[in-house]
């Protein structure tokens, strides 16, 4: 895709392009929680931190809190729109932005009404690919499995992440499945597809020129078979059935340029799956919700026109 240096001479350019589909439907750790969370009665103030299973996580190489997956809740409050984000923040699946790509969006969230989860992955080097995916999965259908329990309507469960968090959630988007539905695990019944999905500056080729060699070094290592390690460049792997998407990033990113966007963007296009793509101008990687930042601190009321055009910042019915 070839755009123009006058393209970039505005002080932000933003593409917004939605294609309809018919057929979407609209540093530390701390110590690992004893037991799965339950939310119950009032919104809680304070989030809670839940295990994605009661016991060992599949595949656990230990009991480390780098061990146990986990979902930070934040109750939406106020307004509860009934929608929720499960929120995978970036970190070149090494090492895990918790506060500008975790907690502060989701208080953003919070504010929209929307409820958020803020995911806890396993990582790189320690575990590599698919236990990070495994983990993003289990945390849709846990959420979805649950919705009643946190006012949510299980059609309204949304997928966000951020940088190399982006990757693992447009691999999520491009690798659910429905459900098993003679599981033992009650939630391993329930879709593991989200109904939309947003990524920030994300990881999504993962060759040259454009992937962001560190993390396909920690998810895969550098000898992994060349079939793995193209399989896991997402743009490859969209489908029809791949949910809406609303991406965003900058034209100054240098760490994972935004042809990674880019590239997803248009294979969404192709696949005809509604999708609304906004490049800026100025803008290093990992800017989280850039509230400072007078040119990029427009993405977030962008995103927040685009959930409401998709119906999902109003309440539900009664």
């Amino acid at each position: 895709m070839h755009i123009s240096s006058r393209a970039w001479l505005a002080t932000a350019l933003v593409i917004a392009v939605t294609v309809s589909n018919p057929s979407a439907q609209a540093p530390q750790a701390p110590a690992a929680p004893a037991a799965t969370g339950r939310a119950t009665g009032p919104a809680p103030v304070d989030p809670i931190v839940m295990r994605l299973w009661d016991g060992a996580a599949p595949g656990a190489l230990g009991t480390d809190a780098t061990d146990v997956p986990t979902l930070t809740y934040y109750a939406s409050g106020r307004g509860n729109s009934g929608t929720a984000v499960v929120l995978a923040p970036g970190g070149g699946y090494g090492n895990l932005a918790l506060n500008h790509e975790g907690r502060q969006v989701a208080n953003w969230f919070n504010a929209q009404g929307v409820a958020t989860f803020v995911l806890r992955y396993r990582l790189g080097p320690r575990y590599r690919h698919p236990v990070p995916l495994n983990d993003a999965l289990r945390a849709v259908r846990m959420v979805r499995a649950r919705a009643a329990e946190f006012g949510l309507r299980p059609d309204r469960i949304g997928l966000m992440g951020f940088s190399a968090g982006g990757h693992l959630a447009s691999t999520a988007a491009t690798r659910f499945d429905r459900g098993n539905a003679s599981a033992a695990d009650p939630i391993d019944r329930t879709s593991s597809r989200p109904d939309f999905v947003i990524l920030g500056y994300p990881v999504i080729a993962s060759a040259a020129p454009y992937a962001h060699q560190g993390s396909f070094r920690n998810l895969i290592g550098d000898d992994a078979p060349a079939e793995l390690r193209a399989s896991l460049s997402n743009d490859t792997q969209v489908t029809a059935d791949t949910p809406p998407t609303f991406l965003f990033h900058t034209n100054a990113d240098t760490a994972v340029p935004p042809e990674n966007s880019i590239l997803f963007y248009m294979a969404l296009r192709k696949a005809g799956v509604a999708a609304e793509l906004h490049i800026f101008e100025p803008g290093p990687h990992g800017v989280g919700l850039a509230m400072n930042d007078p040119v990029l601190n427009a993405w977030p009321p962008l995103l927040s026109t685009w959930l409401r055009a998709h119906g999902l910042l109003t309440a539900p019915a009664p």
